[in-house]
């Protein structure tokens, strides 16, 4: 189980500011005493009290376990300094939840926070996309990460270690694959180009972003539905010419405006009756219709 699970408030813990780790923290780690059990205990009773000067004491006694184990981790890819704040971090978090009345040394309990804490960080930070939220999701992402290319590439074979993994895993199948699959290449950016290729000059090739299709049309789409449009439009306003004004106005009310008024509306401002208004639209589209159809089929225009 994560420790930090246990306690879901701990993760807005920060280390104080006497402990933050820098460049120097390495070398002052490994110069720092050991504590003994006494003063471990006593230390830990005054920290439970809210001594804070006796969490401090603490956690600089500890600082070479968070800088070891930083070591480690830092073969995934993570830089060391980031590793040492986050494994700072963890070490306070088991510090505050440490026991000092059971027979345990805080160094055994802290170091599972300690690992957890940077365990989080390189799984959080391999990409930009999330890979799990889950204990179970990171205990995936370094197995994986442990197997040898030739293992993680091959389709898993009885007895083959990704074959056992996935026996013994706590996740599905699929889910085990699709990591195995985000592990198997770096994040790519949209706007590089493919690996190897030219970047600049004649020869560059298009970037991933530029190779996505795209629900927009093209330069040469939208000039063609430019002219299209202005055809139509010059069209449209020759044949409502030849409708007398009170057709021409419904016509223009009701189809051209950016909103529809009611025949009602119209009737009331024409001095007419909706049922009037209605014959007369009527009236008006059917000689439109009359009149655009032969354009439309000289310049191969669709019908609207």
């Amino acid at each position: 189980m994560d420790p930090r699970q246990l306690d879901s408030g701990a993760s807005h813990a920060s280390p104080p500011h006497a402990v933050t780790p820098n460049a120097g923290t390495q070398g002052v780690a490994h110069r720092l005493p050991y504590l003994s059990v006494e003063e471990e205990r006593d230390l830990a009773l005054r920290c439970r009290a809210g001594d804070r000067m006796a969490e401090a004491r603490l956690v600089l006694s500890h600082l070479r376990m968070v800088v070891k184990l930083a070591r480690v981790y830092r073969r995934y890819g993570a830089s060391l300094q980031d590793l040492m704040q986050e494994g700072t971090i963890g070490l306070i978090q088991a510090i505050r939840k440490f026991d000092p009345q059971r027979d345990n040394r805080l160094s055994t309990y802290a170091m599972w926070w300690i690992r957890a804490a940077m365990q989080e960080h390189v799984v959080r930070s391999w990409s930009l996309v999330r890979l799990g939220k889950s204990a179970a999701h990171r205990a995936l992402f370094f197995s994986l990460r442990k197997l040898d290319q030739a293992d993680a590439a091959a389709e898993p074979q009885p007895e083959s270690p990704l074959a056992k993994l996935m026996e013994k895993g706590r996740l599905p199948a699929a889910e085990i694959m699709a990591m195995l699959r985000r592990l198997s290449a770096p994040d790519l950016s949209l706007d590089a180009p493919p690996p190897g290729s030219a970047t600049a000059g004649p020869e560059r090739e298009e970037t991933f972003g530029e190779r996505l299709a795209t629900p927009l049309p093209s330069p040469e789409e939208m000039v063609a539905d430019t002219r299209l449009q202005g055809l139509w439009t010059g069209l449209l306003a020759k044949a409502l010419k030849l409708l007398p004004d009170r057709e021409a106005h419904i016509i223009r009310a009701r189809h051209l405006g950016d909103s529809a008024p009611t025949f009602e509306a119209i009737g009331r401002e024409l001095g007419i009756s909706k049922d009037r208004v209605r014959q007369l639209e009527q009236r008006a589209l059917a000689k439109l219709r009359a009149a655009l159809g032969p354009a439309l089929l000289t310049h191969g225009l669709p019908g609207r």
